[in-house]
């Protein structure tokens, strides 16, 4: 009798140790995984490290640490900084990029998957200078998906981003953005062997000082765009990865291009490409609601007012005559009596017509605009005849 009370005794003690039993097991499996995959970071990040050394691109880590057990590895960079080497069309120039700190994190079930943050601030400096340039934001952070190999989606978000100048007796405002987000993803590309680049950049409440006076001005933009003519997507220097797109016809198409600054709206497509002088040639179609507040920023209207001395014209128009504006007003009063002596009493007016007159009319987002093409020649920037900007070789 005592057997048979016994025998389901031990049975339901059984049962009972079973299930704590499995899951210490399980436990100490996965903290022997979590701290096997915590190991293998450093030597991940040492190989990649590595290859991007090879491309010209130097990171450093002054400490490194790995916390996020049980489900996450959160690897934490303190002073990390990158050396550019050989990355502009200018090979003795390298910089030296310094910020706060970086936060990587990754799941343990999902590390492909990767997330940072950043803090702020950022240094640039020529190699072996003191630093020229001062990066700040509120949240700074980005998002990759592929790695350890190619990756196949990355993202780039900032919020209040100031860019400025340093090194005098105070800081020189160079850039400003409230918001800013730049999104990139491998997608296919005309042939098997060359893959396309598919990005978005917004940016919202951005400002450009020292560019062009057009820019200093508060603005919005979102533009989409298409990069093709790469044979791979391995590490490499920026001028080597330009000359490669150049040599294989490659270009950027602006798929779509949306810019309002207040009651200037412009919107563009078209493509770019690099010529053997590692310049920009290209052409953009552009519609453009509010063209005259465009006028006196380019400072052509200065040109009229100062009676356009051919000089100038070679400079800012090369190929146009300064009797050329003559019959172009000459032109304007023939079409509408009196608009030409309206012109020369007003030069904003004037060249505002004049542009018109090298465009057609449309309507953009219900308000008056013009079309016009937006040229790149040899990497001069041409708003029909007149010259505008120039953009420097990229190798």
């Amino acid at each position: 009798m005592s057997d048979m009370t016994s025998t389901p005794r031990r049975r339901s003690l059984w049962g009972l140790l079973f299930m704590p039993v499995l899951v210490f097991l399980a436990a100490v499996a996965w903290s022997g995984f979590w701290y096997y995959a915590a190991s293998q970071v450093g030597v991940q990040a040492d190989a990649w490290r590595a290859q991007e050394a090879k491309a010209g691109r130097v990171y450093d880590c002054g400490k490194r640490s790995v916390a996020g057990y049980p489900f996450r590895l959160e690897i934490r960079c303190e002073d990390p900084s990158v050396t550019l080497i050989s990355q502009t069309a200018s090979p003795q120039t390298s910089f030296t990029g310094r910020l706060g700190e970086i936060l990587v994190v990754a799941q343990v079930y999902d590390p492909k998957l990767v997330i940072a943050e950043f803090r702020a601030p950022a240094t640039l400096a020529e190699r072996g200078a003191p630093p020229s340039l001062s990066i700040n934001w509120s949240k700074g952070r980005s998002s990759v998906v592929g790695l350890p190999a190619v990756p196949q989606r990355a993202s780039l978000v900032f919020d209040d981003l100031a860019i400025d100048r340093i090194g005098g007796a105070t800081p020189i405002a160079l850039a400003r953005a409230g918001h800013v987000e730049l999104h990139g993803r491998q997608v296919d590309g005309p042939a098997p062997d060359s893959p396309a680049i598919e990005t978005a950049l917004q940016i919202a409440g951005g400002s450009l000082q020292d560019v062009h006076p057009l820019l200093a001005q508060p603005f919005n933009a979102d533009i989409r765009a298409r990069l093709t003519g790469l044979k791979d997507l391995s590490p490499k220097p920026w001028p080597e990865r330009f000359r490669e797109i150049q040599a294989a016809g490659g270009s950027v198409e602006i798929v779509q291009s949306r810019i309002e600054q207040g009651d200037l709206v412009s919107v563009a497509a078209g493509a770019l490409r690099l010529n053997a002088n590692g310049r920009i040639d290209g052409e953009l179609q552009m519609t453009v609601a509010g063209i005259e507040r465009v006028i006196p920023a380019l400072g052509i209207d200065k040109m009229l007012e100062e009676g356009v001395p051919q000089a100038t014209l070679d400079r800012v128009a090369p190929g146009v005559k300064t009797q050329d504006i003559g019959n172009l007003f000459g032109a304007l009063d023939r079409m509408i009596p009196g608009l030409g002596k309206t012109i020369k009493q007003n030069a904003n007016a004037g060249v505002a017509a004049g542009i018109n007159s090298l465009g057609t009319e449309a309507v953009l987002e219900g308000k008056k605009a013009r079309a016009f093409p937006l040229r790149f020649v040899d990497g001069g920037v041409f708003l029909g005849p007149l010259k505008v900007g120039q953009v420097p070789p990229l190798f």
